[in-house]
């Protein structure tokens, strides 16, 4: 370990490395809302293959225009939903999924190569390099589920596995709270040279796991369009939950793939997930941090945010601005974690 008076003669360069890195977590936070609006435009299905190195290039001329909208022409969507979809219609969807996978490119890029770079220089602190080629490989797997996600609605779906959905979000916020977890961890190595990775402590555990929770029953509830069911708020139509609601047999299979029943609990997790958060956020405050704060004025907008988005019968704007805000709320849960685990922090 280096000593603070030995600490200059190092290569590596600890806050260097958490600047790009925070960077790279501001990418990744355009991606989601990118995603959210790919998704509410239904935009997700217009590419239909995945071409890794060849994808970035856009159909440049009418013929190659024409050859991607057969494609398209091809899959249950189009054949069941949108058979009077002209050219310039298809056009505008596959703005939006061209935009997010050049944005997964992008990231990508952004991430491997400086990360060479720090690597070659020896730039990157002793005992870090396997966590960032973790989140590396993370971030790749990234791609492929997103391919995987994709793929379910090619061929008897009409849009996208609300399960595979979830997966590709929580992939990519997964990877959004390492990255930043382990800038904040390198940022306090450079403050002080003898700091050790902050662990995470038994309240950020919690607080992190109930927002986890609330983001996956968020993404089926955006993947089964569980969110148009109810317009309303706090009843559900004229009761607290509806009378008359099919159920699916086994009994468990309702919290997952009925529309109603999702929607239902991502409404009232949302306040188990808020105290669990505001229990966080009183803990890193008494260590002098300001993320508590961070947390509980995003978590009180998170809630309007959600109830705005049932209200206005799913409005792009809002619901846009709700997933955005989740993305932030993670990062704010993820400061409010790391300053209460932080072993050398003072209390």
């Amino acid at each position: 370990m280096l000593q603070p008076s030995t600490a200059f003669l190092s290569p590596a360069r600890p806050r260097a490395v958490a600047t790009w890195l925070f960077i790279v977590a501001a990418m990744i936070v355009g991606i989601v809302v990118v995603g959210g609006i790919t998704r509410l435009t239904n935009s997700g299905l217009s590419i239909t293959e995945w071409k890794p190195l060849t994808g970035i290039i856009p159909p440049l001329n009418p013929a190659q225009w024409q050859a991607e909208f057969a494609n398209y022409q091809r899959i249950p969507e189009y054949q069941q939903l949108n058979r009077d979809m002209t050219l310039a219609g298809f056009k505008a969807i596959f703005f939006w999924e061209y935009l997010h996978r050049a944005l997964a490119r992008t990231i990508g890029m952004a991430f491997a190569l400086p990360l060479v770079w720090f690597w070659v220089r020896k730039r990157i602190p002793a005992g870090y390099h396997g966590r960032l080629v973790a989140l590396l490989a993370l971030g790749a797997l990234q791609g492929a589920v997103g391919w995987w996600m994709v793929k379910s609605g090619l061929s008897v779906r009409t849009d996208v596995s609300h399960i595979r959905l979830a997966v590709h979000l929580l992939t990519a916020l997964v990877t959004l709270a390492g990255i930043v977890w382990t800038a904040l961890d390198l940022r306090a190595l450079y403050r002080d040279p003898n700091a050790q990775p902050a662990r995470l402590p038994t309240v950020g555990t919690v607080a992190l796991l109930a927002l986890f929770l609330q983001l996956l029953w968020g993404a089926f509830t955006a993947g089964l369009d569980a969110g148009y069911a109810f317009a309303s708020w706090p009843l559900m139509g004229d009761s607290l939950f509806p009378a008359g609601v099919p159920m699916m047999t086994p009994g468990w299979v309702n919290g997952f793939d009925n529309p109603i029943v999702v929607q239902f609990i991502h409404r009232w997790w949302a306040f188990a997930a808020a105290g669990a958060l505001c229990w966080l956020a009183v803990a890193a405050t008494r260590t002098g941090s300001r993320a508590g704060f961070w947390v509980v004025g995003l978590v009180t907008l998170q809630i309007i945010l959600g109830i705005a988005t049932l209200m206005t019968g799913v409005l792009i704007d809002v619901a846009v601005a709700h997933q955005a805000n989740a993305a932030l709320l993670l990062i704010a849960a993820i400061f409010a974690a790391h300053a209460v685990g932080d072993r050398h922090k003072v209390s």
